[in-house]
Order: C-alpha cells, then structure tokens, then sequence
C-alpha cells in the first residue's frame, strides 16, 4: 500500500457550469483551476480552495434526469463537505458580505470554530477552523 496518499477530486453535480464557477469563485472564494470544453456542450471544470490545496472540486453539469434530482442533495440533507481555513472570522466576513447562505451562527466546538454555509445548490459545507493541536470533525 502507498506510504502517501490524498483525495485528488470529488464531484458536485450542478446545474449549470457558468452559474456554478461564479458562485464557487465569486461568492465561496475558490480558484478556477480548469475549464476545458469537452465538445457536445461538456465541459471538465475544477476548482479548489486554494492554489495550494491538494483536494479540488468537479463541478459536474448533471446530464440526465436522475442526476438534475441529485443536484444539491447529494448527501441526503447533512453535512458532507468541509472546508478547513486558517482565518474564520476572514472568510466568515467574507462569504456574509458575498450573500453566502448560513444556517447557524458561528460556534466554538472541541476541535475547532465552525459553522454550516449552504451553497447555491443546496448542499451543506462546514467551515472550520481546526483548534490548534486537536481532531477535526
């Protein structure tokens, strides 16, 4: 087994590619990292947190009626995504003053500061800034 291994990519189905680069870079501060036309109206679209992150996002323009009813919901209404930062109150601030959607205030947990954000399309992230030297969620 390889002594290293990471998460390279994930996919959230979206509706629309153009509507979903603005809000994930505009409003939630992410970084275009790709947009490559892939002919017949598909198009291969990452984004990632940072340019230094490992982890990037697929931004998957759903293609059949059973993947449009999975837009937003593909984590049955709980939280699946977190997104780790190294200044809360900066990116709180930042994503109220862009119309960013919470569902909560901002709370202090064991591992860290945290709050749930909901994304254009209706799945739930948690931002969280991991307490120094503790587990995360």
């Amino acid at each position: 087994m390889s002594a290293h291994r990471h998460l390279a990519l994930f996919a959230l189905v979206v509706d629309d590619y153009d509507t979903a680069i603005r809000h994930y870079v505009d409003d939630l501060g992410f970084t275009l990292v790709c947009d490559e036309d892939r002919g017949n109206g598909k198009r291969w679209v990452e984004v990632t947190p940072s340019p230094a992150s490992q982890c990037r996002v697929l931004l998957a323009k759903a293609a059949t009626e059973a993947q449009k009813t999975r837009i937003g919901d593909q984590t049955g209404g709980r939280v699946g995504f977190f997104l780790h930062t190294d200044d809360f109150e900066r990116d709180v601030a930042a994503m109220t003053a862009r119309g960013v959607r919470f569902a909560e205030t901002p709370r202090d947990e064991p591992y860290g500061k945290v709050v749930v954000f909901i994304d254009r399309y209706g799945n739930r992230w948690d931002l969280i800034q991991p307490a120094t030297g503790g587990a995360t969620a």
